[in-house]
């Protein structure tokens, strides 16, 4: 049987498209990229390109055969010069230095925020078929990879370039043969770098995605650490792990000895293209065409640029490096949202609450049809139950109300706009959610119940949490409000978290409210509690509720029984029961104690 492949379909990602990401964020900080350029420069200058030049000065006054006043306050004068070029290239290093930390920071800051809020907007979909690990490990190494590009952008490869053109340009003047020598080796080092840093970067890109791979399934395993221990297949569990470690130790391996290979063939090129310079150096200095300071001239500039290339194999190694590290989170930025805001989409306006649902078709994969052709008209003010056998639908029915999902045909309209045409954000707003299994954030139980509304006072919160009946548990804590509930509110029962979304709905007080199984983990008494706070609460509004338990809707206006997507029964409990059809049989087991009533 053929496996289903996991997750999204991704674009296709090239270099530029990376540098892309990147130049969209940092050109923003323009006057920050300029003066990292120029105080890169300078100590480049200074340092590398006419420092050599005052040395070569000394030692031909040192080697002139003459030791009078003039030669001693000349070698003077000359030590104070390079005294001066390293002064100023020590001030304008540090500058950068400052510069590059403030620039690097805040594009840094900002292209992980671009990236969490376009991530952010994904649709439910995509969340469902990607783990939220490889997601903060893909953010995280994108925002690195900028750091590593432009260190070495500006740390070596301008300086470099700089270093290149004016070392070539002093020697012409000295040996235009050592120039073309030079230049050779130049030219066969970087062809040489490029091409083994291409041949590396497949298995760079493997590397990076093993080590997603590996990453999701740690956070897969960590997230679900319960029912591994219930079930006890710890062992299990370190053998799925250790085979996604050990993808991800191999591809490691064979990406640094790769790169092993790459610098012994590198360093004996050096080796002897070294030594062929410093030959012919010796020849032109035997035949008087080349003075002694000319010569320790060119092993000084011969001798940086030798360290400057062996990096330039390692920048461009890393470059390509960074590229796939950052591949994998373009690869998601490039990827659509699923659910859009149609162009000039408006606010939804609710003005009663009224749900039409004509003609709705859904299908999760082809040939699978969830919803066909669903007709449903919710009055204003109307309570509705949806009821069914697991798969029938109720659950997509909300998604889709959401827009968590969009309709394959039909239309859904909230008092006559279709949801569709207007903002996601203001439709949601529109509606409270109380989902059966409440996933609540690692944050204070107040801020968890304030986002229902965030700019919520203490009082109305505290308001909130009495009505849905945890005021009582949340008083007897040490830290009352101020209780961190753990990772998805591992720290509270079932029932209390229930109760805690309970409140969140009751301090949003939509006008439109969809409780899913909201009481299911609830014991007797608190759904007798709760129930009172629910009745409360949907009280002039529109009110859609998905059951399993039917004692919990007898007193719905209206109940509509769900089957293979399709609509079979509707209609109140009592004309329901006297029709002998599914929502019977079904009250008939649960009321005979076959599934009794909690």
């Amino acid at each position: 049987m053929n496996k289903q492949p996991f997750g999204p379909k991704y674009p296709k990602v090239t270099v530029s498209d990376v540098l892309g990401e990147y130049l969209n964020v940092a050109r923003r900080h323009w006057v920050g990229l300029w003066a990292s350029l120029v105080t890169v420069v300078i100590p480049v200058i200074a340092v590398d390109i006419v420092t050599p030049l005052y040395y070569k000065k000394l030692i031909d006054i040192s080697t002139d055969g003459t030791r009078g006043e003039f030669s001693v306050e000349a070698l003077t004068w000359v030590i104070f010069v390079i005294l001066v070029l390293n002064l100023v290239s020590w001030v304008s290093f540090r500058t950068y230095t400052f510069v590059m930390s403030h620039l690097q920071s805040a594009i840094m800051k900002s292209l992980r925020q671009n990236a969490y809020d376009y991530v952010i907007g994904h649709s439910y979909n995509f969340f469902s078929n990607t783990f939220a690990g490889s997601l903060v490990q893909k953010i995280n190494r994108f925002m690195r990879s900028f750091e590593r590009l432009t260190d070495r952008f500006f740390g070596e490869i301008v300086p470099l370039l700089v270093k290149v053109i004016g070392i070539c340009l002093v020697l012409w003047y000295t040996s235009p043969v050592l120039v073309l020598a030079v230049s050779v080796w130049m030219v066969v080092f970087f062809f040489m770098s490029l091409l083994f840093a291409r041949w590396k970067i497949p298995y760079d890109i493997e590397s990076a995605a093993m080590e997603s791979r590996a990453s999701a399934s740690l956070a897969d395993s960590l997230s679900n650490h319960t029912t591994i221990q219930l079930f006890n297949r710890f062992i299990h569990e370190s053998v799925l792990f250790g085979s996604a470690n050990k993808a991800h130790g191999d591809a490691i391996r064979k990406k640094w000895n790769i790169g092993n290979t790459i610098d012994a063939v590198q360093s004996l090129v050096n080796i002897l293209l070294e030594f062929a310079i410093f030959y012919i150096a010796i020849r032109l200095w035997g035949m008087n065409l080349l003075s002694v300071g000319a010569f320790v001239l060119i092993q000084i500039y011969i001798i940086g640029l030798m360290r400057t290339f062996w990096g330039w194999s390692r920048i461009l190694r890393d470059l390509y490096e960074s590229f796939a590290d950052a591949k994998e989170m373009v690869e998601i930025l490039k990827l659509g949202h699923g659910i859009k805001d149609q162009s000039g989409a408006r606010e939804l306006q609710v003005h009663s609450g009224e749900i039409v649902l004509e003609k709705v078709r859904f299908d999760f994969n082809a040939g699978h049809s969830v919803l066909d052709g669903i007709d449903m008209r919710i009055k204003a003010g109307e309570r509705v139950a949806l009821i069914g056998p697991s798969g029938a639908g109720k659950s997509t029915l909300v998604r889709l109300l959401l827009r968590l999902y969009d309709i394959e045909a039909g239309e859904i309209s909230i008092d006559g706009q279709s949801i569709r045409s207007v903002t996601q954000g203001s439709l949601r707003e529109a509606i409270s959610f109380v989902p059966q299994d409440p996933i609540l954030f690692h944050r204070t139980l107040k801020e968890n119940i304030k986002y229902g509304k965030t700019d919520a006072t203490d009082d109305e919160v505290i308001q909130a949490s009495k009505l849905a009946h945890c005021h009582e548990f949340i008083s007897a804590l040490p830290y009352q409000y101020d209780t961190y509930v753990g990772e998805r509110g591992i720290k509270l029962s079932g029932g209390e978290r229930q109760r805690v979304a309970i409140a969140r709905a009751i301090l949003k007080n939509a006008p439109i409210l969809v409780l899913d199984e909201a009481t299911s983990s609830l014991d007797s008494q608190s759904e007798l509690l709760i129930q009172d706070a629910l009745d409360s609460l949907m009280k002039g509004k529109t009110v859609i509720v998905i059951a399993h338990r039917l004692s919990t809707i007898r007193k719905m206006d209206r109940i509509v029984v769900l089957d293979h997507g399709k609509v079979i029964e509707e209609g109140t409990h009592a004309s329901l029961i006297e029709r002998d059809g599914m929502y019977a049989k079904l009250w008939s087991l649960q009321s005979h104690g076959f599934i009794k009533d909690a």
